[in-house]
């Protein structure tokens, strides 16, 4: 399998990284790219896409050596979902298999949690982004109980390493870190590799 396709679009995400966009600058450029990425479902490794029948899956596809972003597969088995969380940073969601929910979350003027919004129903090929400005608190599901759903992720930051939060019902948040599934990566760079199987 090529990996054209996600070491195109790291190329891509790298270089708005660098160009020290303003944060909604950036994120409206990284969804063209993401979108484009996911366009077509041909190009996500086999190893990198398989659930778990017990819960959600987290699989590093790429991380910057500075730590200034991560790409990442997530896979839902059908009906699973996240607990409510937040990000601490910016971040794009995109959908390449099945479909999510995301139902958004804001602090009231008491510091309690409170539902904001509709839920937002992201099907096949659709993009949405998450940050601290523009709504970071959610809580995604996939949108199928008899089937599995993978959405394709990038953050602005080593999103498996960084101390964030999740909001239990009937506490105050919780701090975590979500690490990764998986603990090798796809080889992008074996471009010797790639041409003799072309």
């Amino acid at each position: 399998m090529s990996h054209e396709k996600l070491r195109g679009f790291i190329s891509e995400i790298a270089q708005l990284v660098d160009s020290n966009l303003p944060e909604a600058h950036l994120l409206e450029q990284g969804a063209v790219a993401l979108g484009k990425l996911i366009a077509e479902d041909d190009w996500l490794p086999d190893a990198y896409s398989q659930p778990s029948p017990d819960y959600y899956q987290q699989f590093l596809l790429y991380a910057d050596a500075r730590h200034r972003f991560s790409v990442v597969s997530f896979v839902w088995g059908p009906g699973q979902q996240t607990p409510v969380h937040d990000h601490t940073v910016w971040g794009l969601v995109g959908v390449l298999r099945g479909a999510e929910v995301a139902r958004s979350y804001v602090r009231n003027d008491d510091g309690a949690l409170v539902i904001s919004g509709e839920d937002q129903l992201l099907e096949r090929g659709a993009v949405a982004a998450v940050s601290p400005t523009v709504g970071d608190i959610h809580r995604v599901s996939n949108a199928f109980d008899d089937r599995v759903s993978i959405s394709i992720h990038v953050y602005g930051a080593n999103i498996g390493g960084i101390s964030r939060h999740v909001y239990p019902a009937d506490g105050p948040p919780k701090p975590f870190i979500s690490g990764y599934t998986n603990d090798t990566l796809p080889n992008l760079w074996n471009l010797s590799k790639e041409r003799l199987d072309s």
